[in-house]
């Protein structure tokens, strides 16, 4: 079995976990693999992020941003995370229950069982002939900036039936696991990860619509007109900018993120949010 941990970039603590974990699956005889970063801070043999998705569980040490950025890389491979004190939605192990909660894993695919996983949706964007990597919380469109003299004006569809347009700083398309982030931000409503669906939500319209949320089946599209430059964003990472007038649609994509490992508990985490 391979093991691939990525732990949140300077972080002293989650170095330090990553080596204690590393020690404990090399001694079980399970081969380990760690990020570049955290690699060279232990003076150990990297890998990149890109590589993880040939393992067979990912080890994600740190907080919900630290897991965004493991699940860019991961493929369809299990992730599990595990939490530094954060508020945790992605990320259900506590460091002092990481050991354990790794090698029940290791455990389990050694005795030929399929791994606790759990699927989460992703969306991703596509317009002018390019894809966007998939989104594991949201895609927003937007203008050039923030703010007085930065908004577009946009309509927005859903499976082609006009749900609203007008003038705004952008539009936001939120997964259940994103609802609890930049969606929140934005007055979006929060969605159980039992629940199915897309959130639309405008962002400071003159006008507009109340937040939506659709079907996961839906096909979202956002037409931009009335400025020079638009900007699609993924998990506010990854950025395109396309020339409006110009359409930019937005759908559930075909590969989900596999959680491995025991659930957070949603309300919990919830009440971090204070």
């Amino acid at each position: 079995m391979q093991v691939a941990i990525v732990a949140q970039r300077g972080n002293s603590r989650a170095a330090y976990l990553a080596d204690d974990l590393r020690e404990r699956l090399l001694n079980a005889d399970v081969e380990v693999r760690v990020d570049a970063e955290t690699a060279e801070t232990l003076g150990v043999e990297g890998h990149p992020v890109e590589t993880v998705e040939t393992a067979d569980l990912v080890v994600s040490i740190g907080g919900d941003g630290t897991f965004l950025f493991t699940a860019r890389g991961a493929g369809g491979t299990p992730i599990l995370g595990v939490n530094l004190g954060e508020v945790g939605f992605l990320n259900a192990v506590g460091p002092d229950d990481a050991v354990e909660a790794v090698m029940a894993e290791v455990e389990r695919f050694r005795d030929g069982e399929s791994l606790a996983v759990r699927e989460v949706p992703r969306i991703a964007a596509e317009a002018d002939g390019w894809t966007e990597h998939p989104a594991m919380n949201e895609v927003v469109v937007q203008g050039p900036r923030r703010g007085h003299g930065g908004g577009v004006s946009l309509e927005v569809r859903v499976d082609g039936s006009l749900y609203s347009g007008g003038h705004a700083d952008g539009v936001l398309v939120a997964t259940p696991t994103g609802s609890t982030a930049y969606n929140l931000s934005e007055r979006g409503p929060l969605v159980h990860p039992s629940v199915e669906g897309l959130v639309i939500n405008e962002m400071a319209p003159d006008g507009g619509m109340p937040p939506l949320v659709v079907s996961p089946d839906a096909e979202v599209t956002i037409t931009v007109t009335d400025a020079e430059e638009a900007v699609v964003v993924s998990d506010g990472r990854q950025r395109q900018y396309v020339t409006p007038p110009t359409e930019v649609t937005i759908a559930t994509a075909d590969d989900p993120v596999r959680l491995a490992g025991p659930s957070s508990d949603f309300f919990e985490a919830l009440g971090k949010l204070d």
